[in-house]
């Protein structure tokens, strides 16, 4: 817990992915969703905007800097570049998310076979060769997320019932290990405040003699492709390369 950011949250630099327009003509990343994190945003620089879709409806908001949005786990959620959009990401249950904690809008073809969800959702090679994986997987997902948002509009929540349940499917097996993270970071940090109340409660301040300060001097990994675009990550434990 020691080393945790405070609450147990995640820290990431993220610069929407530029370049190519997947095939709506819109530039940015690969929508996705996260089934146990909450996502926030605070926009440092550039434009944009974040698409979104779960139970209550599809919703376009725009990110502009000093914007901050933050959405649910089972939001549906795509960024939007439209001009050197920056943004500083913060996701609750540092580590989670990193360990798999999203699955990508690829079609339902996709999500029912492991197998092939998990080949598509890989990125191969480094560099430029890496960046053009990331686009390739970006237009799958961005394929299916058309197709739920047309769904959508016709049969409302529904809609999602499938993708939610091949989702959970998908995920299953790494929740002993997720709740393990959990227990490490977020639940950790909640109970250690709860210590901390009842220690003043009863008139001690002797946790406050154990302060330190701690710093992180630069990110834990550069520029690494994610779902969304390039990220500097500020982490303990090495990042899963998703």
């Amino acid at each position: 817990m020691n080393d945790q950011l405070p609450g147990g949250v995640g820290i990431s630099l993220l610069r929407v992915y530029g370049g190519k327009p997947a095939a709506d003509g819109l530039v940015g990343g690969s929508p996705h969703m996260h089934l146990a994190c909450s996502e926030g945003y605070y926009v440092v620089s550039g434009r944009g905007m974040v698409q979104t879709l779960n139970a209550r409806g599809g919703t376009d908001t725009r990110l502009e800097p000093g914007a901050v949005v933050w959405f649910d786990p089972g939001t549906i959620h795509r960024l939007v570049n439209e001009g050197d959009l920056t943004i500083l990401v913060l996701m609750s249950n540092s580590g989670l998310p990193e360990a798999g904690d999203a699955v990508l809008t690829f079609p339902q073809a996709y999500l029912a076979d492991r197998t092939a969800y998990t080949a598509a959702a890989k990125l191969t090679g480094t560099g430029e060769s890496a960046l053009v994986s990331a686009m390739c997987r970006r237009d799958l997902a961005i394929e299916g997320f058309t197709a739920l948002r047309g769904a959508y509009a016709t049969e409302g929540p529904a809609a999602l019932d499938q993708f939610y349940a091949s989702a959970v499917s998908l995920v299953r097996p790494h929740i002993p290990e997720w709740r393990q993270r959990w227990r490490d970071g977020a639940q950790s940090a909640s109970d250690a405040t709860a210590g901390y109340l009842e220690a003043l409660e009863q008139g001690s301040g002797e946790h406050l003699q154990a302060a330190v300060v701690r710093a992180l001097a630069e990110p834990t990994d550069r520029r690494r492709p994610g779902m969304c675009g390039l990220l500097d990550v500020y982490v303990r434990d090495a990042p899963q390369r998703s």
